[in-house]
């Protein structure tokens, strides 16, 4: 009987912990939004997304620059599956740590990523900076354009949470000076 409760003890300080290393990951939009707008510590907002897809979605001026995670690579096609395929970015993180440095910023600032649902790019790559030793980078989690409704007439359609349905402030035009760009 005494060993029941000191396991069901273990399990619940497991999981507590799990929950605690998943909330210090993920930030809300609205969340990394107002660490943009203050100015008592350093915070460096990166949208991770490839700029095509930028084009097409919209982007916010909020962000301090675009380094995509993963890049559409336009120079092979699998024609297997029908698409180009999509390859980690290899500069990743030399890019995020130049733009430290060129801020004159150290490792244990505060890097927030953001993808379009902060699943696939924006949780991964806040994984990768702190592999890389960036301890507090975090991801936006639901990322720009939020989740997909599951039902109704709106279904598919990403109509809820994420920066776009925050009511937080986001453009279609791109800002020529904070895009990853090849040519500069």
């Amino acid at each position: 009987m005494k060993f029941l409760p000191k396991m069901a003890l273990a399990v619940a300080l497991t999981f507590t912990a799990l929950s605690v290393s998943a909330v210090e990951l993920g930030i809300s939009a609205k969340d990394a939004y107002a660490k943009t707008q203050q100015t008592k510590q350093n915070v460096l907002l990166v949208d991770v997304r490839d700029p095509v897809e930028i084009m097409f979605v919209g982007f916010t001026d909020a962000v301090d620059l675009n380094v995509p995670f993963l890049l559409v690579d336009r120079t092979e096609w699998n024609a297997e599956r029908n698409i180009f395929p999509i390859k980690r970015n290899a500069n990743f993180v030399a890019e995020i740590k130049a733009e430290l440095a060129k801020r004159g910023w150290d490792e244990n600032t505060e890097v927030i990523t953001m993808c379009r649902s902060g699943s696939e790019r924006g949780e991964p790559s806040a994984k990768v900076l702190r592999e890389a030793g960036l301890v507090n980078a975090r991801y936006v989690v639901n990322g720009f354009q939020g989740s997909s409704q599951k039902e109704g007439p709106h279904a598919g359609k990403r109509l809820k949470n994420g920066w776009q349905n925050s009511g937080l402030p986001w453009s279609s035009k791109m800002n020529a000076d904070k895009i990853y760009r090849l040519d500069k």
